[in-house]
């Protein structure tokens, strides 16, 4: 059975060698003007504070979850930032380890021969704010060998309705151009 479903869930981290995915606390503006959806490519800011990604950027992780205290003094978490949010005591967690294996939905065609190719993501602010899920998708047109892209194609995700030359690939990836790790080529 082929997949032919477009249902992107963004950039989900699936995998370390350790065996445990730890998000790690960052900082996060008040009132930052982005709206953050779990499993949003994020980076370290200039400010320091986490932030979202551009396409093309080189980044941290994805984004996994906030907790904060809102204008009623009450402490929330949620699985989103919603933009210029007004809250204070802001902790917000996303994925940091660079040999962490996510998993993304392709928007277009995968090859087996593409493996160790490099892509950047697509519609990265795409999602949903009712579920507080990103749709950013692997985008097929950007492929590369060079290290300039943002993500490793390394495999797919295992299973009977996916596989190499479907429409929508679930891929397997590793951030290439990660925030904490020198530019390397690709192999």
């Amino acid at each position: 059975m082929s997949n032919s479903v477009n249902a992107p869930f963004g950039l989900r981290p699936v995998y370390h060698p350790s065996g445990y995915v730890r998000p790690q606390a960052f900082t996060l503006a008040d009132s930052y003007a982005t709206t953050l959806l779990q499993n949003q490519p994020v980076k370290i800011g200039t400010d320091g504070n986490l932030q979202a990604a551009a396409i093309g950027d080189a980044f941290i992780g994805t984004f996994q979850g906030i907790e904060f205290t809102d204008s009623d003094g009450r402490r929330r978490v949620s699985n989103k930032h919603v933009a210029s949010n007004v809250a204070t005591n802001i902790i917000a967690y996303a994925t940091s380890d660079p040999l962490t294996t996510y998993e993304i939905q392709s928007n277009a065609t995968v090859a087996l021969a593409d493996i160790g190719s490099q892509y950047n993501t697509g519609t990265i602010t795409a999602g949903s704010t009712t579920t507080g899920l990103s749709a950013v998708v692997l985008d097929t047109s950007t492929v590369t060998t060079s290290s300039t892209a943002q993500m490793r194609l390394i495999g797919i995700t295992p299973g009977p309705d996916n596989a190499f030359g479907d429409t929508y690939v679930i891929c397997q990836v590793q951030i290439s151009k990660h925030q904490y790790v020198a530019t390397i080529n690709a192999f």
